[in-house]
């Protein structure tokens, strides 16, 4: 995982108003907090910071209080109908230190042929990582598989000094078999004929 510094400026301006004149200077209000520390209000580049969250669990850089940090986003809140970031929470991590994070689950292969479903229970999985070293995602095959078969946490290969952070039992994956359409169209044409 690659590092992407981003410029942060201290901020001391809070509440409602304050938060919407960053905004409408491009740019994104947030906190910055771990290690017992005080939380840290800061103002980040609006663009700067979209682009960076466009990778899953991205590793930060930042200049706080005169020396280079690393902080991942641990909550970004967004508008919800225009998409735009309204406010981040930056979690300060040290190289070897574990974090807490979820990694996006990916498939590979092909089901068996018959007309299956491949339903998602969890797009993400709740892992233990390095914060330095937090897989972008983790992959698992799906080939050949047909109705009723499942994938568990435990099922999915983890990148090494990755540990499961769910129990080890949860269904992340499941094949179903195609819902028949024909049920509905009866029951309309005999709803049809009564009328």
């Amino acid at each position: 995982m690659a590092e992407v510094k981003i410029a942060v400026e201290p901020r001391s301006e809070f509440g409602k108003g304050a938060a919407r004149r960053i905004r409408r200077e491009s740019k994104v209000p947030g906190v910055v907090y771990g290690h017992g520390g005080d939380p840290i209000h800061v103002t980040l580049p609006g663009h700067d910071l979209m682009m960076a969250l466009k990778a899953s669990n991205v590793l930060l850089a930042v200049e706080l209080e005169g020396k280079s940090q690393l902080v991942i986003p641990k909550a970004v809140q967004r508008d919800a109908l225009k998409g735009f970031i309204e406010h981040v929470d930056l979690l300060l991590v040290r190289s070897g230190e574990k974090v807490q994070v979820e990694i996006p689950v990916l498939t590979e292969g092909e089901l068996a042929p018959g007309g299956f479903l491949l339903e998602h229970l969890l797009n993400t999985l709740p892992v233990e990582t390095e914060a330095t070293h937090i897989p972008e995602s983790v992959t698992v095959s799906i080939a050949g598989l047909e109705a009723g078969a499942t994938i568990t946490a435990k099922d999915i290969p983890l990148p090494q000094g990755t540990t499961l952070d769910v129990e080890d039992d949860v269904v992340v994956i499941q094949v179903v078999s195609a819902q028949a359409e024909e049920a509905p169209a009866e029951s309309a044409e005999s709803e049809s004929a009564e009328g």
